[in-house]
């Protein structure tokens, strides 16, 4: 079967550099889109040029200029999205509204994965001011992908290792606690926590895979999915010391909101969901329009956290 042709948006990003890399190792014709908003940041434009060393194809593209969205989408078989979602750098997410449309013009699309990769907006109705507004764009993004009846699929459900399992999940940090730790609540919530290059892998494992075609794919291989608690003990074994614990309690953690900008409050609000709710595996993966991804994928050999930790060490 011949493989099909993606297009990757936001590909110089955090996520999108690793789907860019994962799509060429497994063999996709790849597409990044290059935008002429790139100004001189030369460290985006040395690594599109990188990419078009490996074998990429940058293709020119604006969200300003509508019909070379389209013309860039007429190109490939897969568009993925990987705008940022996350207050902190920035916040994208209705932009990809506009390629919703440029899609829904071109006809040509078998399968369109907007930017998710984290908590599933469909089970965050119940989540906190401000934190919300990216679970609430998340679904307005998906309302307009299945109004104009684009193939979709939805990856999801896991925590990215690299802010939240090299830091032992620390808040306001990338660098692992060498003396004390804060721990939330009882430390026993269950997240999956997950290196960002297999992520990309398990992403583009999708595309042509008719089983999660118009699906959620969930994030959740077994031996990631780990209590912060075990987290730290990972990091304490290859310390060879315990760390001083100090234990937060759910009110006095939302009560630190208070007085953060914005984006601190967001953050606090997606760490709350995370780790006092346990809102990335407090449920079953089962029944329709779900899969889980190393249940589709056992090929795939995803980097268990004792081995991620090893680099920080």
């Amino acid at each position: 079967m011949e493989m099909s042709k993606v297009l990757v948006v936001g590909g110089t990003g955090y996520v999108g550099r690793r789907i860019v890399k994962a799509s060429l190792a497994l063999g996709h014709p790849t597409y990044v889109l290059q935008r002429p908003e790139i100004g001189l940041d030369i460290e985006k434009l040395q690594m599109l040029l990188s990419f078009k060393k490996q074998g990429a194809h940058l293709v020119e593209g604006s969200f300003s200029d509508f019909q070379s969205l389209v013309r860039a989408v007429k190109l490939v078989d897969v568009i993925i999205c990987t705008m940022s979602g996350v207050h902190f750098r920035s916040h994208n997410i209705l932009l990809q509204l506009k390629l919703v449309q440029a899609i829904k013009e071109a006809g040509n699309i078998k399968r369109f994965l907007p930017s998710e990769f984290g908590l599933d907006p469909a089970r965050m109705g119940h989540a906190l001011e401000p934190g919300r507004v990216t679970f609430d764009e998340k679904m307005v993004v998906r309302k307009a992908i299945q109004d104009a009846k684009i193939p979709f699929t939805y990856v999801c459900g896991a925590a990215f290792g690299g802010y939240f399992a090299g830091n032992l999940s620390q808040m306001g940090t990338v660098l692992p606690p060498r003396e004390k730790v804060l721990i939330y609540g009882d430390g026993n919530s269950k997240v999956t926590l997950m290196d960002e290059d297999d992520i990309a892998t398990y992403t583009i494992k999708t595309i042509d895979d008719p089983r999660t075609l118009n699906k959620t794919l969930y994030l959740r291989p077994p031996e990631n999915v780990l209590s912060q608690k075990q987290l730290v003990e990972m990091w304490e074994n290859l310390l060879g010391k315990k760390l001083e614990k100090i234990t937060i309690s759910k009110q006095d953690f939302l009560a630190s909101m208070k007085g953060m900008d914005y984006a601190s409050q967001v953050g606090v609000g997606h760490f709350y969901h995370i780790f006092y709710e346990g809102d990335l595996t407090n449920f079953e993966i089962e029944g329709e329009g779900v899969e889980e991804a190393s249940k589709l994928y056992p090929e795939v050999k995803y980097t268990r956290m004792d081995e991620y930790l090893k680099l920080y060490a």
